[in-house]
């Protein structure tokens, strides 16, 4: 089958060194390929300008500190929150984990419940099970729309005034589906419950603006955003996080110490125990740099046109079953019929097209799809038109050789 494609390419490829000629990669919803502006803010970090932060009066110290704290300011302003409810973390993941530990187990009772979907990655699912373990809590799950969407209609049939805490996807790692935040939170708000949106698929493609959108907390990392790996943000409500217990001790988080007794810093530092990821902070601040100088809204329409052709090209498929909702942010899910997804891949590998298969992190989610893993194909920047053609060839090859 020729693919006939209508996306104009953003033409950034050469600013990815990592991607050689002739290699389609199409997994950047597990983790971003790295541009050109990330690399050589990484090796000056390292190579020029590399001290502590936060603690030296010398003026190498000073300055890596001044860009550490214009980091945080740039992430505020590229996510609509204010610096002082940024925190650096290594990842969403720790994001999720401290916001369970210090807000969940610390603020919610026995009896009181936490609503999540039945789409989430793992990361957005253990941390609550673990801290409703802890509190005696409950964990309700919202079901899923014939288009695989989170269902709000049925949230907010399920809502109560038991729920105190509500944690949901903004875009799906597995089928692309984007939630309507604004109306979620009006949900959740609605019967006095507190929401975070894990924003890990969403950042790279969508303007989000937190004030706007109204969520109490908002988690991503930056490697899903073209910057380094080891590095992330949770944003939260200043009056929340500062009620919030710490979630580590140790150096920068702390006001004073004593053997008798410990008083903690305000936000953000209570959270950021020890020596950060100071380099990963500069890499993080060069990604967003690179992200707002192509401009979000062309990203995600030059996505849009990369999933509407696969999809369409892949319909023409009889074996092959596409997942998730038609407009789905930057991912294309599907299966080949009597083809395991791993060797699917396995396949696409051999003629250089880089896809993920698995479960994805969401085996919940592959059990309401009642197949055991996917095939999945996920778009960035970098990828064109000779990216989806490729991946459509290698497909055709696969049901020629299982066909």
């Amino acid at each position: 089958m020729s693919v006939l494609t209508t996306a104009a390419p953003l033409d950034v490829l050469a600013d990815f060194p990592a991607i050689p000629a002739g290699w389609a990669y199409l997994d950047t919803a597990a983790t971003s390929q790295k541009p050109r502006p990330v690399l050589e803010a990484i090796a000056r970090g390292y190579g020029e300008t590399y001290a502590t932060v936060h603690r030296g009066v010398y003026q190498r110290s000073a300055d890596m500190t001044l860009a550490f704290e214009a980091a945080r300011a740039r992430v505020a302003r590229f996510i609509g929150g204010k610096p002082e409810e940024v925190v650096f973390v290594r990842g969403a993941t720790e994001g999720l984990n401290l916001v369970a530990q210090c807000y969940a187990a610390t603020q919610l009772q026995a009896g009181d419940r936490i609503l999540l979907s039945a789409l989430e990655h793992h990361s957005n699912i253990v941390p609550w099970q673990m801290a409703a373990e802890k509190i005696g809590a409950q964990i309700d799950v919202v079901p899923l729309t014939a288009d695989q969407r989170i269902d709000l209609d049925a949230m907010a049939a399920m809502l109560t005034d038991r729920h105190k805490l509500v944690a949901l996807a903004h875009v799906s790692n597995v089928l692309g589906s984007v939630l309507d935040v604004k109306r979620a939170t009006e949900l959740a708000h609605g019967v006095g419950a507190k929401i975070l949106i894990d924003g890990c698929q969403a950042v790279a493609r969508l303007p989000v603006n937190v004030a706007e959108l109204g969520c109490d907390f908002y988690v991503f990392s930056g490697h899903k955003l073209y910057g380094p790996t080891g590095i992330g943000v949770l944003w939260g409500r200043y009056e929340l996080l500062d009620a919030m217990p710490p979630y580590q001790g140790g150096g920068s988080m702390i006001d004073r110490v004593t053997f008798a007794k410990t008083t903690y810093a305000p936000p953000p530092g209570r959270f950021e125990a020890g020596t950060p990821h100071i380099v990963g902070v500069v890499g993080l601040h060069a990604a967003i740099d690179y992200v707002d100088s192509i401009g979000l809204d062309r990203i995600h329409a030059h996505e849009t046109a990369l999933v509407t052709e696969t999809r369409a090209a892949l319909a023409g498929i009889n074996s092959v079953r596409l997942y998730g909702p038609a407009d789905s942010a930057g991912i294309v899910s599907f299966a080949v019929e009597g083809v395991h997804p791993h060797d699917v891949a396995t396949i696409l590998d051999e003629g250089n097209v880089a896809i993920r298969a698995g479960h994805h992190c969401a085996q919940p989610l592959m059990e309401l799809l009642e197949v055991p893993a996917t095939a999945r194909a996920s778009f960035g920047v970098y990828n064109g038109p000779a990216d989806v053609a490729a991946l459509v060839r290698g497909i055709e090859r696969v049901t020629r050789i299982f066909g």
